[in-house]
């Protein structure tokens, strides 16, 4: 059994709220638009596996790839940054989705939280939101799931773009 948790667009910053949301986790998940020094303060916390985005310099692009597919658990997984969704995948992504048949898939880019079960290719979609206080949205938000044979137990923190405090 592992605990995941996921995050996205990023930008530079890492809110407090990913030290006790994510503190139980045993690995995090980034899916790219890290952004400078993220990387390395989230590693310092958990273990990172993530991509780079398209906002990324070379401080992330030198360490992370653009598509990683691993397996975590017994499960196969695929991330990206520029994704798609259910019916909606971008091209470069489709092929990977079709030969590879990961269970889940995770991509970022769009600022929008989406978790969808894709039944054409039996695969979990995870995008988590932004995390960030850079882009369009107005809530910033973080994932986390506990993968034990299959993904379970999903939870989503949101939180305030712009802290308060």
């Amino acid at each position: 059994m592992k605990r995941i948790g996921i995050l996205s667009d990023t930008h530079g910053t890492v809110p407090r709220q990913v030290y006790t949301f994510f503190k139980d986790c045993d690995e995090l998940w980034h899916a790219g638009d890290m952004g400078y020094g993220v990387l390395q303060t989230l590693q310092e916390f958990k273990p990172v596996v993530g991509v780079y985005g398209n906002t990324d310099g070379p401080d992330v692009r030198n360490y992370m790839p653009r598509t990683q597919l691993f397996t975590c658990d017994g499960l196969k997984v695929l991330m990206t940054h520029i994704g798609g969704y259910p019916n909606h995948y971008e091209r470069s992504i489709l092929p990977i989705i079709e030969h590879d048949h990961p269970d889940i898939f995770v991509s970022g880019h769009s600022h929008i939280l989406k978790v969808m079960y894709d039944n054409k290719y039996n695969l979990l979609h995870i995008n988590p939101g932004a995390a960030g206080m850079s882009g369009f949205h107005k809530v910033s938000t973080l994932v986390r799931f506990v993968i034990d044979g299959t993904p379970k137990d999903l939870e989503i923190m949101e939180f305030p773009k712009f802290p308060t405090e």
